[in-house]
């Protein structure tokens, strides 16, 4: 088990790189401004199995084996920042599944089904190189080699996927309340903008990056 020292050394460092905006973070004020905080949880528990798969890759070494084939890496966040460009420009033309109809909201979300919203956290969160790097370089110096593995690298993930879930309702609340003050205005095309310009934004950061 970890020391407490650097439990509480690991807390505020996690919530502070969690809270840092990136992809995920977008993506959560995205979903949380076009469907709402309630269906925007299943793509945070996407998210979550993916930062926690990442985690335990980084710390076994098959971050390694995958730098040792960048080309395979890329081909998956084109196709992946692709994806998300095509929906972030579906809804921009308010067209889509996520993008918000006045008239039939509620049809509209049940259109985006809860496994794609899901497939999308997965997908954003092992593709993202930025989350390798950080698994890579904050998880090993707080693993006690004299120790057993598994119970240290469990609270550390704990740990992560905590912040990362707190920051994630933050940003998508945000999000929310964003749309509840344009909606208000009869905004809602802006409103599929913005979220959509979004989407658009975190495709092409998941290409380039």
């Amino acid at each position: 088990m970890l020391e407490l020292s650097l439990i509480l050394i690991f807390i505020p460092t996690s919530f502070f790189i969690s809270i840092t905006p990136g992809m995920c973070m977008t993506l959560a004020m995205s979903l949380g401004m076009s469907i709402g905080i309630r269906r925007t949880l299943y793509m945070m528990y996407g998210e979550l199995l993916g930062v926690a798969t990442v985690a335990i890759a980084a710390v076994l070494g098959v971050a390694a084996m995958m730098l040792n084939y960048p080309a395979v890496f890329s081909i998956f966040k084109w196709l992946g920042g692709a994806y998300l460009i095509y929906i972030g420009v579906q809804m921009c033309l308010s067209k889509g599944k996520l993008s918000l109809q006045p008239e039939s909201e509620t049809d509209v979300k049940a259109q985006a089904s809860n496994w794609t919203l899901f497939g999308q956290g997965y997908f954003t969160a092992v593709a993202n190189p930025k989350g390798w790097a950080f698994m890579m370089s904050l998880l090993p110096p707080f693993i006690n080699p004299d120790l057993a593995l598994a119970p240290q690298l469990s609270v550390l993930i704990m740990v992560i996927l905590f912040m990362e879930f707190s920051c994630m309702m933050l940003y998508a609340t945000g999000g929310l309340t964003l749309k509840k003050v344009l909606s208000k205005n009869g905004c809602i095309q802006l409103v599929n903008r913005i979220s959509g310009s979004l989407m658009v934004l975190i495709g092409c950061w998941l290409a380039l990056g």
